[in-house]
């Protein structure tokens, strides 16, 4: 099965990644690259008009990265880790969707 896109981890969410547990990492990890086979909202689901999440629960904790689509280059499309967070509430927060924004604007300009 070929995947249906490339990911890039920018080093705020490869900065988070790192300070998970071993096991946590590992889940996802295994669960952003799954995401590139399969079209499943439990492991990637949009979030705004240009922020996406990359979904993993873990032992009763929800871990999240956001992302965006880099559709500058032509020949294949990127989605782009900007960060990460461990989520506590039911609605991802303003300030981390926002902070993904300007991940995002910074890394196309």
């Amino acid at each position: 099965m070929k995947a249906k896109f490339e990911i890039v981890i920018l080093k705020e969410a490869e900065k988070f990644l790192e300070e998970l547990d071993e096991s946590v990492r590992k889940k996802v990890i295994y669960n952003i690259d799954k995401s590139r086979f399969v079209n499943d909202p439990k492991l990637l689901k949009k979030l705004t008009g240009d922020i996406w999440e990359f979904r993993t629960k873990y032992q009763n904790q929800q871990y999240r990265l956001f992302a965006f689509w880099d559709k500058r280059d032509k020949t294949e499309t990127l989605v782009i880790s900007t960060h990460g967070m461990i989520k506590k509430v039911s609605k991802v927060p303003k300030s981390e969707i926002a902070k993904a924004t300007r991940i995002m604007q910074q890394y196309l300009d």
